[in-house]
């Protein structure tokens, strides 16, 4: 199994499909390529239909959406066991993971993930409504969860993966969460594939000046 990611300090759909991966020790072979230069899209062009990362291969299998990848491994490699186990919290577990997957474009376009800075934003109306909708997202969550694992649903689950670059997103852009929303964020903090993550990251020297705004805290 092959999975090609982008920049760690910059990719955020990557780090997504990366954590599941890497969070259940799967045999698999990670690709770093540089975000937006030559050789990214050439060696791409015969892997990916959409020359974007994440891609993962297995064997015949291509499949080049962060979700769908996690959807994948999580019935070819883990039997089930990244999603809740019961239909009801499943569904809600998916809900979640489809609101991230197409919400908060606002938050998403001024706050691009960046693990090596510590910046601060203007925030617009629609910047601050996003936040709010995620804190509630965690307090909600981490109220009926919390103590059973402290993840979005008890155990870790693909909602987690979904919600981890948003995570970084507030600690480089010093956003802070209130009560329940804050300690799901701390706990996330201190995963230890997300760690590996994070320090990997801050050893990379590539820029990728799109991803570069805001002013330093």
């Amino acid at each position: 199994m092959k999975l090609y990611i982008g920049n760690k300090n910059y990719s955020s759909w990557s780090l997504r499909a990366w954590l599941i991966a890497e969070k259940y020790q799967l045999n698999y072979q990670e690709v770093k390529l540089d975000l937006g230069s030559k050789v990214f899209y050439e060696r791409l062009e015969n892997v990916s239909p959409t020359l974007k990362v994440p891609t993962l291969i297995d064997d015949d299998v291509v499949i080049w959406e962060s979700l769908a990848i996690c959807e994948y491994i999580n019935e070819a490699y883990l039997s089930g066991k990244a999603w809740p186990n019961s239909p009801a919290l499943r569904a809600h577990a998916r809900a979640l993971s489809s609101e991230m997957h197409s919400s908060f474009n606002a938050l998403r376009n001024a706050m691009p993930m960046n693990i090596r800075a510590k910046k601060q934003i203007i925030r617009t109306d629609e910047v601050n409504k996003d936040i709010r909708r995620i804190e509630q997202i965690f307090t909600e969550q981490y109220k009926r969860f919390g103590s059973q694992g402290g993840w979005l649903f008890g155990a870790w689950s693909i909602a987690d993966a979904m919600f981890a670059p948003v995570v970084l997103r507030f600690q480089t852009y010093g956003v802070k969460l209130s009560g329940e929303a804050n300690a799901y964020v701390e706990h996330v903090l201190q995963c230890p594939a997300l760690k590996l993550w994070c320090a990997q990251a801050l050893k990379e020297l590539e820029v990728v000046e799109c991803n570069e705004v805001g002013s330093l805290l």
